[in-house]
């Protein structure tokens, strides 16, 4: 078996409201770096960690971690629709080791993801069906969060799972990092944002477009002074990134739900998603990591890494 890790920010914003063009480069030449590192070890299995940002998973079931065995891509902000390339035998028998291995996990036979699982798959590979994937999606947006000791023993199960593969595999974790964008709570909402939070599969185009809009607004002043939301804190997102490559994963389980939330913004346990990433890869071995990229981009509201790692 040979693997390798990737874990990039993703941004509903990347192509809708930019950052100056030389960011925008930077990212690019980032981007396009890891896509060539990525072909060149072309992956033959793909085990994608992502959150859903009320697309696919909502409040009338809501689990903390779920594997798909099939999955339709909503195409939202900008990325495609449609069916998704997913390894369908090897997703069943890594849900069947995973519950085996004593975490739980709900399975899905037909799941909807959005940007968080594809803008990534498609920035990586040009498609979300040019190599075949895992998807298991981890709820970060959606209190109440399992706690991050479930999310690294996640990660570790599916990373024992991978070890008996013949096979080149790639791990990829996708969102974070510090941000929060105008996602509603079911706490004290409205009738109409609660039901959205509960059933809101397959809305109309103009619910997905004024949704978008509001999306964009925000990113419009995102770090001033009148916007309302948590800004960003590229200190905890730095000390977050080391904490990944100098492989001290344990430290997670430490991590305080709501002190995260106040320190880097509601959204940040995206973060989940590379913890699981490179706790998978910390079951392969001991393994050497780079930071790639980091740079707060309150235009995309994100504080915006890459990093990459491999067995040492």
């Amino acid at each position: 078996m040979k693997v390798r890790l990737k874990c990039l920010s993703h941004t509903p914003l990347r192509g809708l409201n930019d950052p100056g063009a030389q960011v925008v480069a930077e990212v690019d030449a980032v981007i396009a770096r890891a896509r060539d590192e990525v072909e060149r070890f072309d992956p033959e299995l793909i085990v994608v960690f992502a959150p859903d940002h009320y697309n696919g998973l909502f409040y009338d079931l809501m689990p903390p971690f779920v594997i798909a065995t099939a999955a339709e891509s909503v195409g939202d902000y900008m990325t495609s629709a449609g069916t998704v390339l997913v390894d369908g035998t090897q997703a069943s028998e890594m849900a069947r080791f995973i519950l085996d291995s004593d975490v739980d996990i709900a399975i899905s036979h037909r799941l909807q993801v959005d940007h968080g699982c594809t803008q990534t798959l498609e920035e990586l590979t040009g498609s979300i069906t040019r190599y075949p994937i895992v998807p298991i999606i981890i709820n970060s947006v959606a209190p109440p969060f399992a706690p991050y000791r479930r999310v690294r023993k996640l990660g570790l199960a599916v990373g024992e799972f991978l070890r008996k593969l013949n096979k080149r595999v790639l791990i990829l974790g996708t969102g974070g990092l510090s941000h929060e964008p105008p996602v509603p709570l079911l706490a004290g909402a409205e009738d109409q944002v609660r039901e959205f939070l509960i059933a809101g599969r397959n809305p109309t185009p103009e619910g997905r477009a004024a949704r978008q809009a509001r999306t964009i607004a925000a990113g419009k002043v995102y770090g001033a002074p009148e916007s309302p939301l948590t800004p960003l804190n590229p200190e905890w997102d730095e000390a977050f990134i080391a904490l990944l490559l100098e492989n001290r994963l344990a430290q997670v389980d430490d991590f305080d739900i709501a002190e995260v939330s106040k320190l880097a913004g509601r959204s940040s346990h995206e973060v989940r998603t590379w913890v699981a990433a490179f706790s998978a890869l910390s079951a392969c071995g001991s393994y050497r990591g780079r930071k790639d990229y980091y740079r707060p981009i309150n235009e995309w509201i994100a504080g915006y890494g890459v990093v990459s790692a491999e067995p040492a």
